[in-house]
């Protein structure tokens, strides 16, 4: 009876820290957010992208993609950017999974700044190239999808000034090391 218990503690936990990391995405992105002026579909800046990066960084690959593509998802959906929503899932979800899986290889677990660095940098062009594909298909032109390219570059580049220094930051909490 004790390893069920100590099992369903442990479920319940990453339930509850999934949760968590999802809502963090959310409302980052919903509470923080600029509309770019670059086209009509410029994109937006928001902080949502560090609080992905953070999360993978901190908690690993899985729990990174599902606050990534459910957090991202959700904003889409109530935001009036509904379209989105689908290629927003499968793009976050698989740039968090990118940023932990890199983070967290060879037992580092996001300790290793130069790793999450390079993690956060190597998830770029597969978020950028799922966008543009997405927008190739929304809008049947795959020209129009090269202007939103800047913006999801700003996007990320605020997401990783904000997320290194904030996980050196966290690693020093003792509930992190």
């Amino acid at each position: 009876m004790q390893k069920t218990t100590t099992y369903s503690h442990s479920n319940t936990f990453d339930l509850i820290l999934s949760a968590m990391l999802i809502a963090l995405v959310f409302v980052a992105t919903l509470t923080l957010n600029i509309k770019l002026p670059i086209t009509a579909n410029g994109g937006l800046v928001h902080l949502g992208t560090a609080m992905l990066f953070i999360s993978s960084i901190l908690f690993g690959p899985k729990k990174g993609a599902l606050a990534g593509a459910i957090g991202m998802g959700l904003f889409d959906l109530i935001s009036g950017w509904t379209l989105w929503a689908p290629i927003t899932f499968i793009a976050r979800g698989l740039q968090g999974y990118i940023v932990g899986k890199i983070a967290w290889s060879n037992g580092r677990k996001g300790n290793s700044i130069t790793f999450n660095l390079l993690a956060t940098i190597m998830s770029i062009p597969f978020m950028v190239a799922i966008y543009y594909v997405g927008e190739g298909i929304l809008y049947a032109n795959w020209l129009a999808p090269m202007a939103s390219i800047p913006g999801d570059l700003i996007q990320n580049a605020l997401g990783i000034f904000v997320a290194i220094p904030v996980c050196v930051l966290l690693r020093k909490v003792s509930i992190f090391k």
